[in-house]
């Protein structure tokens, strides 16, 4: 489906670049998706419990941002509906980094954070009022350090049905879920690549309709998904 870009929301601090008009090299249709099978809550605990040998496929952005580097934590929330889905942000506008976004709840660590963890509980329930007693954490996955700086550790939970969810107007425009199935099929893994001044940056995208809107996940979100799939897929 085609979107015209110059209607919506900038992606992107960058000068003259939006992500959603970079052209597809390609997918990753000849990857086998995660089975059904594998993405059940019992074989999601199983796979953290022991995990298999693997690589991450992405771990670090080029840097883009002249700032000290910060420690942070998201939460890749999953959640126990009859087909499992994974609860994602819109981040607001306004925000100083990746404003407009579709992102993790997650943020900085504080100082009485006692773990990354802690971090991501902390920070989804300031952002979407998701309460910690409804996650349950199952690990977390390799550290994924942003163009922007921050040091992210991706940590894994499952989510039971039944919460209420309280967005902080300031943080978060919109919350929604996509299916796991289609996050962990790499034929909805789109490839992109970006050259300016020289620098080449590659990054994936994973466009979802929730309904009539198009949610372009993309990015450090995108990043974290591919090692996500790739840790089940091993």
């Amino acid at each position: 489906m085609s979107t015209d870009t110059s209607a919506l929301t900038p992606l992107s601090r960058l000068p003259n670049f939006d992500p959603r008009a970079v052209p597809v090299l390609h997918t990753d249709a000849d990857l086998p998706a995660v089975g059904a099978d594998r993405l059940r809550p019992e074989a999601l605990a199983k796979r953290f419990a022991l995990p298999p040998s693997w690589q991450p496929e992405v771990t670090m952005e080029r840097r883009f941002a002249n700032r000290q580097p910060a420690q942070a934590s998201v939460l890749v929330p999953i959640v126990l509906r009859d087909e499992p889905t994974v609860l994602l942000t819109q981040r607001t506008e306004h925000l100083s980094t990746h404003s407009g976004q579709v992102a993790f709840p997650g943020g900085r660590m504080d100082d009485t954070d006692t773990s990354p963890a802690a971090t991501a509980l902390r920070e989804a329930q300031e952002e979407v009022g998701l309460a910690p007693e409804y996650v349950q954490i199952l690990g977390s996955l390799p550290i994924y350090t942003t163009g922007t700086a921050y040091i992210v550790t991706p940590v894994v939970g499952l989510v039971s049905p039944g919460f209420n969810l309280q967005l902080n107007p300031d943080e978060v425009a919109s919350a929604f879920e996509v299916p796991l199935a289609f996050l962990m099929n790499p034929a909805n893994h789109r490839r992109h690549a970006y050259e300016a001044e020289g620098v080449r940056r590659e990054w994936f995208s994973m466009p979802w309709m929730d309904g009539e809107q198009e949610r372009f996940i993309w990015g450090a979100t995108a990043g974290m998904l591919r090692n996500f799939y790739r840790f089940l897929a091993a």
